[in-house]
């Protein structure tokens, strides 16, 4: 059975020995008070200590050795990930009419142009004495902080309100995000910092040659530069001979070269002798390095960067040419540590992700199309730009992803389970973890067979602890986790025979699930990370009264810019006038802005757009008489096929109107025809097949609102107007 609890006398123990235990394992039994406030209260946050690891920068290097060893010895990992928001334009929300390729580009969309500001990572692992999983959940704080200079361009992302107000009600600490937040760099973002900062290294030494050329060249032609120089050549000549004369007498020559304004300071580097120069100007610095380079074969005029930055130019002498080189390679060898150094550091939370990557864990999340892309946007590289590219590249970085809503959706006897309710996260935890949830009052849940689940805090001297609350990342991956147990007994998987030798992800009752994933939830639209191919799984629900025709992307035009007071029968009965009364299966509005047209035939979407582009060269008067003369009033209105809706959504720009969308992409022509009947059938033949599936919806109206559809009754005899061969 799954339960998280401690009790009164286990909070008494745990004070009692905090000053002593390094691990303590919280036992399952009871967490009603707290998960009562954290799924009855959308305010009050749980006042029962739910141990619960949060990770910020402050302790982020002391949890990660531990969390690598859980992660290593876990037999899967269960992840969530809290966002900015979800989606940056309402036209960019998941349609019905989204073909897959199309909702790669939203998902993709979204990664790029939102923040991941939580991150919860919950390795589990089967413990075989006491038959029961030890899960470790840690929620990170995670910000994109810019800890590296990379290109100069600070970092940016969108903020949704409804996200950060969803945040908010659920107490998500945005003080702690935003200033104790782990910060990252992606693999992508090391190599360019790695080539970056380089390129900034060998800048700096074409300056230092750059300098000596000119300092070598330079001609004395002012007489304050003659007496400049002469003054520094005595000044490092005394310090030189003085050196020479007692190498060992630091405290002799250490005073005689420093003077009132400090600008000549004695210091050592790289174990040799050498002067700062302080408060010179870049000239007098470059008339400095030319009275070292003519006048002194044993000092070298060298440039360190230091803090924050900041160069400092040094003199420093060396014993022989053997040793400028020496140490010439010792100031080169170092600069390279302190980049590799600091670019390690700037890694920060992608070290988690690049141990989940190299363990080849079998990864959980709970409908996480989106996240997986987060993942790979913030902490991978930039996402392809084709979903069969991300597909075979996610693939490479984790073989195995399990969707636990996929789980549920796909298995009979866990639908019976859920008893057709809801398969949210919560919804799935209640049901499928009663003991762990508040309004499981049914004695026949509790003497079911259950996974016993415990909770397990590393060295409780260091953890911060707080509440279970729901949407709080860290917590929402341990509810995913114990969903993905619970689902797993009930398919008939027996932990008490799995060894810790064994790989769940190749356990032959979860090989079908795995690495399948939502592309849409609404459709069932499934992608399969191995091979590529996407299927429907059905997703059938009692109170859906009609049933849409299959969704045919080849017969399918996009009209934008109409008239914002058009509805869309307006629209349906506009067309059905002009190509038949039942020519349009389904009208489907993207926003005020923009629909979808979907023909019974495929042959009507050139006969469509070749008629309005007829109507738009025509004289006023024909135009004002035919039946599209509302859907054209006013001279904006745009159609095409689909092919460039895929356009249009791949573009970066977010405009709140998909018609102002269009324009910003550039697209400007009125009219945009399909080359040829022959183009049409074979880009159907090739998408159709695995693109089709239906749509539910609830009751038809005349009158849709954005994001609904209006359909009509299809019928055998269809018909064209006289007016597509007169004009």
């Amino acid at each position: 059975m799954v339960s998280i609890s401690l009790s009164k006398t286990s909070r008494q123990q745990a004070s009692s020995t905090f000053n002593t235990m390094m691990k303590k394992r919280w036992p399952v039994t009871s967490l009603s008070l707290a998960l009562n406030q954290s799924y009855c209260s959308s305010t009050a946050a749980s006042t029962t200590p739910f141990p619960l690891k949060h990770v910020t920068k402050s302790n982020f290097d002391s949890v990660l050795s531990s969390l690598r060893y859980h992660i290593r010895s876990a037999d899967f990992v269960a992840v969530d990930l809290e966002m900015t928001g979800v989606t940056s334009a309402p036209w960019r929300e998941s349609f019905n009419f989204d073909r897959y390729d199309v909702r790669y580009l939203k998902v993709k969309d979204s990664a790029e142009k939102f923040a991941v500001v939580q991150f919860g990572v919950c390795p589990f692992r089967w413990d075989p004495i006491n038959h029961s999983f030890i899960a470790h959940p840690h929620n990170f704080f995670i910000f994109p902080r810019q800890e590296v200079s990379i290109d100069g361009r600070a970092y940016e992302f969108l903020c949704q309100t409804s996200s950060m107000d969803f945040l908010a009600k659920y107490q998500f600490d945005f003080n702690a995000c935003f200033h104790e937040g782990v910060s990252y760099l992606s693999r992508e973002q090391e190599e360019e910092a790695l080539r970056s900062m380089n390129s900034l290294y060998e800048d700096e030494l074409f300056d230092s040659w750059r300098d000596l050329k000119e300092a070598r060249e330079m001609q004395l032609v002012n007489i304050a530069d003659v007496l400049f120089t002469e003054r520094m050549k005595n000044r490092l000549r005394e310090w030189h001979d003085r050196l020479l004369r007692d190498r060992n007498g630091k405290s002799e020559f250490q005073g005689s070269l420093n003077d009132s304004k400090q600008q000549f300071q004695t210091i050592f580097c790289k174990m040799r002798p050498a002067v700062s120069l302080n408060g010179f100007t870049s000239h007098q610095l470059k008339l400095i390095q030319s009275v070292v380079n003519k006048h002194f074969k044993d000092l070298v005029y060298v440039r360190v960067s230091g803090e924050n930055s900041c160069s400092q130019q040094l003199v420093v002498y060396t014993d022989s040419d053997d040793d400028k080189k020496l140490f010439m390679k010792e100031m080169k060898d170092e600069r390279n540590r302190d980049i590799e150094m600091k670019i390690r550091a700037a890694i920060g939370f992608r070290h988690v992700i690049d141990c989940l990557s190299s363990e080849k864990k079998l990864i959980v999340g709970h409908n996480c199309f989106l996240d997986v892309a987060h993942i790979y946007d913030k902490f991978l590289g930039a996402l392809p730009l084709t979903a069969e590219e991300f597909i075979s590249s996610v693939n490479k970085y984790f073989p195995h992803i399990i969707d636990t809503k996929i789980l549920l959706n796909s298995n009979n006897l866990l639908l019976q389970r859920m008893k057709k309710s809801s398969t949210s996260l919560s919804s799935a935890f209640s049901i499928l973890c009663p003991q762990s949830a508040l309004g499981s009052k049914s004695s026949h849940l509790l003497v079911q067979q259950r996974v016993k689940v415990e909770v397990e805090v590393d060295d409780m001297r260091s953890s911060n602890w707080n509440s279970g609350v729901k949407h709080e990342a860290g917590y929402d991956a341990f509810m995913t986790g114990c969903v993905f147990a619970q689902a797993c007994s009930h398919l008939g998987i027996d932990f008490t025979l799995h060894s810790s030798s064994e790989n769940l992800a190749l356990n032959e009752k979860l090989q079908k699930h795995i690495n399948l994933l939502y592309l849409s939830w609404t459709n069932g639209d499934i992608i399969n990370l191995s091979t590529g191919k996407r299927s429907s799984l059905s997703l059938v629900s009692s109170n859906k009264k009609y049933q849409y025709p299959l969704i045919l992307f080849s017969h399918i035009v996009l009209i934008w810019g109409f008239p914002s007071k058009l509805k869309a029968w307006e629209i349906r009965e506009c067309i059905s006038k002009a190509l038949g009364s039942t020519s349009v299966t389904t009208v489907y509005h993207i926003d005020e802005t923009a629909v979808f047209v979907q023909f019974r035939k495929k042959e009507m979407v050139p006969q469509f757009l070749e008629l309005k582009e007829s109507l738009e060269k025509s004289n006023d008067t024909v135009l004002v008489l035919h039946p599209l003369a509302k859907l054209l009033e006013g001279g904006n209105t745009r159609a095409s096929s689909y092919e460039i809706y895929k356009e249009i959504c791949s573009s970066p720009i977010s405009k709140v109107l998909f018609a102002d969308q269009a324009a910003a992409v550039g697209i400007k022509w009125k009219t945009k025809l399909v080359e040829s009947k022959v183009e049409v059938g074979a880009q159907d033949n090739s998408k159709s097949s695995n693109a089709e599936h239906s749509l539910n919806s609830g009751e038809n109206t005349n009158d849709p609102l954005p994001g609904q559809a209006s359909s009509g009754e299809i019928d055998d005899d269809l018909f064209y107007a006289a007016q597509i061969k007169q004009i």
